[in-house]
C-alpha cells in the first residue's frame, strides 16, 4: 500500500512460487510500501480484489490457473497491472495497459514503478473525488421547478434564479437540491 496524503493504494502480489511473492513484498516493505496480499494463484488474488476499490497487481507471466492477460481481463475496474516478466515474454507484451519490469529484477526499478503507479492511481482518486456528481433526473427537476418559481414570482432570468440558488445552497452550507427544496417549500407554503 503506497501512501498519499489520507489514502493508501492496495498492492496484491499473485507470483506462482509463493516464497517469490513474499521476497517481493519483502524487498516493498524495506521500502516502506506496504502490501495488501501476497497469492500463489490469479483466483486468490481476484478473490481478494473484490474487497478492494483500486490498485496495483504485481504478477508474473504465468500463474498456475492463468496467464497474465486472463487475470488483467478479470480484474475489477481501477486496478492496474505490473507484469514481471523475462526480457523474452516483455517484448512480446504490446499492451499499453500493462507495466512491465524485466526480471531479473533491480530493486531500485522496482520501487521506482511501484511509486510512479501509486502515484497515478492517487491521480485518479483525486480527479474523481473533484468531478462534479450527476444528479438524477428527479432532482434536476426540482431544481428547474424552484427556478422557474423565483422566475414568475421575483421577476429573475433563468440565470439569476440558479445563481440565487446556488448562492443559497453556499450559505446555508446545503447542496442545491436541498435548497430548491427549501425554496418550494417557503414558495408554496
Amino acid at each position: 500500500m503506497c501512501e498519499g496524503g489520507e489514502r493508501v493504494v492496495n498492492i496484491v502480489i499473485v507470483l506462482p512460487k509463493i516464497e517469490d511473492a513474499r521476497g517481493i513484498r519483502s524487498i516493498l516493505a524495506k521500502n516502506g510500501i506496504a502490501v495488501s496480499a501476497v497469492c500463489a494463484t490469479g483466483a486468490q488474488a481476484l478473490n481478494h480484489l473484490r474487497d478492494l476499490n483500486d490498485g496495483i497487481v504485481i504478477c508474473g507471466y504465468k500463474m498456475t490457473d492463468m496467464i497474465y492477460l486472463e487475470l488483467r481481463d478479470c480484474m475489477p475496474p481501477g486496478f492496474d497491472l505490473l507484469l514481471l516478466a523475462s526480457k523474452a515474454v516483455l517484448n512480446d507484451c504490446l499492451d499499453n495497459d500493462i507495466m512491465c519490469l524485466a526480471m531479473p529484477l533491480k530493486v531500485h526499478d522496482l520501487i521506482n514503478t511501484v511509486d510512479l503507479m501509486c502515484q497515478a492511481i492517487l491521480r485518479r482518486r483525486r480527479k474523481a473525488r473533484l468531478k462534479p456528481k450527476e444528479r438524477d433526473p428527479k432532482e434536476e427537476a426540482l431544481i428547474q421547478e424552484a427556478k422557474e418559481v423565483l422566475m414568475i414570482r421575483n421577476n429573475m432570468t433563468e440565470q439569476e434564479a440558479y445563481r440565487y440558488i446556488q448562492k443559497c445552497s453556499m450559505d446555508s452550507s446545503t447542496n442545491m437540491v436541498e435548497t430548491a427544496q427549501m425554496i418550494l417549500t417557503l414558495m408554496h407554503g
